[in-house]
């Protein structure tokens, strides 16, 4: 049996993770979280689960269970905006709390971050920090820090792509919140083409791969990354371009595409302008970039294992959204 310290518990990603740890394994889990009201799962269902209330503020609070007690540290939680706070936390309180961990006793850092920071060959993206919001920004600053830790060769940094998940026991992403207003707009949407691609990834299949790097810390990761020092994984399927995407949600709804007309830059431009529409430079950025895919993304069948959700059906049908 091992300790696990787990920030970011209360989270979309953090509830499947840590229900799946609770269910699947007998390991010691410590949950360091703001609000234990906002935990929906059974943090009672076994022994070994111990609530930390606090949040990284605290961190130093709990050096000694960090030094002496855990053997892998799954760190999810995140500050989203405010320079101020998502500095704080996002760098300077994360950095502190990998510096407590006993090179010596702990095993694994499976450490989040976001593929956002990353080009298409998976090496940093320097208009992340340049163009980025206070999130993207300060996890850029944070990975660029990682290499400096004794620990590092010990740290898997994970990439998730794009999220989805959620359900009545469990918060909702804010890719999957946003999904009944893209239905909404769906019969004007098909009649447009658009540039552009991206990877996506169930929560649920995170917390199968987490649990299965849980149980295999000393496994190669070489197959999927070449670098020596901080390991990374992209989390993703397969890319889809926004106009596959659209057709398949089409198909699943039985609406036929008769024609498309294409959304270029020039046009989106010219929406942007006429609608008053506020982009932030990240969002303009990402306009003029688009094409949002990575080298190897990562996935339970990259390891054997059985995908939850693969495709935009599948979305569709966890989401509870009924075809017709």
């Amino acid at each position: 049996m091992k300790g696990i310290f787990i920030t970011g518990a209360s989270g979309c990603i953090g509830h499947y993770i840590t229900e799946s740890l609770i269910k699947e394994t007998d390991h010691e889990l410590f949950l360091l979280v703001r609000n234990p009201d906002k935990l929906k799962f059974d943090y009672q269902a076994r022994s070994g689960i111990h609530l930390l209330q606090g949040d990284l503020q605290e961190i130093e609070k709990y050096r000694d269970l960090l030094s002496n007690q855990i053997n892998i540290a799954i760190l999810i939680a995140t500050a989203w905006g405010g320079t101020t706070e998502a500095y704080d936390i996002n760098v300077r309180k994360t950095f502190a709390l990998l510096k407590m961990l006993n090179p010596e006793i702990c095993e694994e850092v499976i450490y989040f971050s976001t593929a956002s920071i990353l080009d298409r060959n998976q090496q940093l993206l320097p208009e992340a920090e340049q163009y980025g919001t206070d999130y993207i920004r300060t996890k850029y600053q944070c990975f660029t820090k990682l290499s400096e830790l004794e620990i590092a060769e010990k740290i898997i940094a994970v990439f998730p792509t794009l999220v989805v998940g959620g359900s009545e026991n469990k918060p909702i992403s804010h890719l999957s919140s946003g999904l009944p207003e893209v239905l909404r707009w769906i019969d004007l949407i098909r009649w447009l083409k658009a540039d552009g691609s991206f990877h996506f990834i169930h929560a649920q299949d995170i917390a199968t791969i987490v649990n299965y790097l849980v149980a295999n810390p000393q496994i190669n990761l070489s197959q999927w990354q070449q670098e020596i020092g901080v390991k990374k994984l992209v989390l993703g399927n397969n890319p889809t371009t926004i106009n596959q995407a659209i057709a398949e949600i089409c198909h699943y709804l039985n609406k036929r595409i008769y024609g498309r007309i294409p959304l270029s830059i020039e046009l989106a431009n010219f929406l942007i302008k006429v609608f008053k529409i506020q982009m932030d430079s990240w969002s303009r950025f990402s306009l003029e970039y688009r094409h949002f895919i990575y080298q190897n993304p990562v996935n339970p069948a990259t390891f054997g294992l059985k995908n939850y959700c693969s495709t935009i059906t599948d979305i569709l049908k966890v989401s509870g959204i009924k075809g017709k």
